[in-house]
């Protein structure tokens, strides 16, 4: 397999893991807010974040694969020679956030389900439900920051 190949093998693993379990959780925490809001639609609002939570980790996997991407010049441009190191080294640069955003994004919408549940019971704690939903975020942020500094620092061309 060339470089070229490795570095686009990176950009879609990053846009494809993150991206499946993103949907995944934003499923997960979905179905436990459309239970909610159909035995009190007033609580829309309040679920809506912890539904939608989930799905950052995607973003930050397109976000990757998009920077690899103009890193190649796919976008616009003369698409430079790439050994099969840099290949390489795309594609495991693309890993922390490929794994790091589809795990958190799983266990994310697990935990926001159970905010949405509590919200539920209790609609003046969904704050802090929202707040634990952000603790499984945090290592997604970590994934796409290594990610991030692990690509900028494959020259190729």
């Amino acid at each position: 397999m060339d470089g070229l190949a490795l570095s686009l093998l990176g950009a879609a693993a990053a846009a494809f893991l993150a991206g499946i379990g993103s949907s995944i959780g934003v499923g997960l925490a979905g179905q436990a807010s459309t239970g909610v809001i159909g035995e009190d639609p007033e609580k829309f609002g309040k679920v809506m974040l912890l539904t939608a939570l989930p799905g950052t980790q995607g973003i930050y996997g397109f976000v990757i694969a998009f920077l690899i991407l103009l890193k190649l010049q796919i976008i616009g441009g003369e698409i430079p020679a790439v050994t099969t190191a840099q290949g390489g080294h795309l594609l495991f640069a693309s890993l922390p956030v490929a794994i790091a955003g589809m795990l958190s994004a799983i266990h994310q919408g697990k935990v926001c389900a159970a905010g949405v549940q509590m919200t539920a019971k209790r609609p003046e704690e969904s704050g802090k439900a929202l707040i634990l939903g952000v603790f499984v975020e945090f290592y997604a942020v970590l994934g796409f920051l290594a990610s991030f500094l692990i690509s900028n620092g494959v020259q190729v061309g």
